[in-house]
């Protein structure tokens, strides 16, 4: 095993090489953050305490990993239920580790307080609607990944490019372009909550791929009707009007810069159940469009709080990708976590990780993995340099 400190838990042989390769590379990180309405909905997501603080959480995550805890941010990271953002632990790593930072605004409510590259998207609608994007969106979405994923590896000598995300919501989104791709996703993703809500997530995606398959002049069938539609979809249905239907404006963004940086250099999807997600519509859009890209540079690295989650089914849910028609250039991708633990945490904000809050977000996971494959970090020394992330922000706010 090359990192005592990182779980392979699927392609256990690519992700043990694709270790091996970038063992004493830095990363460069590109943070994509949306919007989805959907994220608005209460009790959809544990991101902000409330619909209003959710909308400021992607503006709020990006101040902090920009500028870190002594910044009076414009926008101050939301109250939670339980637990703190994970910007934290992503913000502990890349200040500790000069890890290069590139934040992307693909499309928000509201524009963050930090120097960011806008794409030009806009946030997206409730998925229930079934119409969360106009199409001419989402493909100007992934030209412009397509575009700063070329950009970005066109930088990167030795090391590789870590992705990671912020849209409140996402995994409801994910959700969605899974079951859309045909992908057996329902009671697999995961949420913010420490026991996963599959009965919401599962009714507002049936809501948002029967109002699709409405407006595609398929109207409400019998089962058999259905099983027939969701064939069809899988046969003709374009991955990017999917996208438009019942997804979110980063998900085409960072499938984009996947399959440009790929073809140059290795690439870490950093999430969980939303990278899953992106990793599925990659392998479809290649093929719908025959695009060229390298399956064997992409990794997706998360927590092992995502990876290991009881209310969730992330492995089978990375396994399930392999078994399907839609996505055969790409089949499972090495999924990797990192072995952060809190329980000795000094915090309850980051022991309340341990009971199943928060878990991901903001690149957390893979920026673990990229402070043991770079600089060989230990559980303590992570955990020293998190918790002095959190003891710096309640010494500059009191």
């Amino acid at each position: 095993m090359p990192n005592s400190q990182i779980s392979i838990y699927t392609q256990k042989e690519q992700g043990e090489q694709w270790l091996r390769r970038y063992r004493g590379c830095l990363p460069v990180f590109a943070c994509v953050l949306g919007f989805t309405e959907t994220g608005l909905i209460p009790g959809i997501s544990a991101a902000g305490r409330t619909s209003e603080d959710r909308k400021y959480t992607a503006c709020a995550d990006a101040e902090f990993l920009y500028y870190g805890p002594e910044h009076k941010a414009q926008y101050p990271l939301p109250t939670l239920a339980a637990g703190a953002s994970p910007v934290l632990i992503s913000r502990a790593v890349f200040e500790s580790l000069k890890i290069p930072v590139h934040l992307f605004n693909a499309g928000l409510p509201q524009t963050p307080a930090v120097p960011l590259i806008d794409l030009g998207g806009a946030p997206a609608k409730c998925l229930s609607g079934g119409a969360a994007m106009e199409i001419t969106t989402v493909h100007h979405l992934f030209e412009q990944g397509l575009l700063w994923g070329e950009r970005l590896a066109a930088n990167i000598q030795q090391g590789y490019l870590i992705v990671g995300e912020c849209v409140v919501g996402g995994t409801t989104t994910a959700l969605a372009i899974l079951t859309g791709l045909g992908i057996d996703a329902a009671g697999k993703v995961n949420s913010s909550h420490p026991v996963c809500n599959h009965a919401q997530k599962w009714a507002l995606v049936q809501a948002g791929l029967e109002k699709m398959r409405e407006s595609r002049g398929q109207g409400a069938g019998s089962k058999e009707q259905d099983e027939i539609f969701q064939s069809q979809i899988q046969n003709s249905l374009d991955p990017l009007q999917l996208v438009a239907a019942v997804g979110d404006p980063m998900q085409m963004v960072v499938a984009g810069m996947a399959i440009a940086a790929s073809r140059s250099c290795g690439v870490m999807l950093a999430g969980g159940t939303q990278m899953l997600a992106v990793y599925a519509l990659i392998s479809a859009i290649a093929q719908a469009y025959a695009l060229s890209w390298q399956p064997e540079a992409v990794v997706v690295g998360t927590t092992r709080w995502v990876a290991e989650d009881p209310t969730g089914a992330t492995v089978d849910l990375a396994l399930n990708l392999g078994k399907n028609s839609l996505t055969p250039t790409g089949g499972t991708p090495p999924l990797l976590a990192t072995h952060l633990s809190f329980a000795d945490s000094r915090y309850p904000q980051l022991r309340a990780y341990e009971q199943g809050f928060v878990k991901e977000g903001m690149g957390a996971g893979a920026a673990c993995i990229a402070a043991h494959l770079s600089q060989d970090w230990q559980q303590h020394q992570l955990l020293a340099a998190i918790e002095a992330q959190l003891e710096r922000l309640s010494t500059a706010w009191n």
